[in-house]
C-alpha cells in the first residue's frame, strides 16, 4: 500500500504498517480502538515511512474524495452491510472490532409519497438558491 488512513489506531496499528510499501504514509485521524500503539521504529526507518496526523480537512478536500471514489480512483474497503432496521445488531458486530473496512447501513426504499415530498422539496431549495 502506498497510503494507510486509518481512524482506529489500536492493536491494528501494527498490521496497518507493515502493510505501507517503502515510502509509504501513514495517515491518522482519530484512534477509536485506542490511542496507545507499539511502534517497531526499524519498521518505521528501514521502510522510510510518513507518518501523518489530520484533525481537520480543507474546504475541497471532502469533494475531492467523493470525486474520486466516484470515478473508481478510491475504492473504499467494504465489511459488511446491514438494513438500517437492524442497526442495533450492525452495532453490536461493530463494537467486537474483528472487521476490517466499513459498516453500511441501507435504508429501506421510500415510499412513492415521501419521494415526491423529496422532490418537492429539493425544488423549492433550489428556487430558493437560485
Amino acid at each position: 500500500m502506498d497510503v494507510v488512513i486509518d481512524n482506529v489506531a489500536g492493536p491494528p496499528f501494527h498490521t496497518m504498517m507493515q502493510v505501507l510499501k517503502a515510502g509509504g504514509r501513514y495517515v491518522s485521524s482519530g484512534a477509536i480502538a485506542g490511542p496507545l500503539v507499539s511502534l517497531d521504529m526499524r519498521l518505521m526507518y528501514l521502510k522510510d515511512i510518513t507518518l501523518i496526523g489530520c484533525t481537520a480537512w480543507d474546504e475541497p478536500v471532502f469533494p475531492n474524495l467523493i470525486s474520486s471514489i466516484e470515478k473508481g480512483k478510491i475504492k473504499p474497503l467494504l465489511a459488511t452491510t446491514f438494513a438500517l432496521e437492524n442497526i442495533a445488531e450492525a452495532q453490536q458486530e461493530f463494537t467486537k472490532k474483528n472487521h476490517i473496512g466499513k459498516f453500511v447501513l441501507i435504508p429501506p426504499p421510500l415510499s412513492r409519497q415521501q419521494r415526491q415530498l423529496s422532490i418537492n422539496r429539493r425544488t423549492r431549495v433550489l428556487m430558493f438558491g437560485q
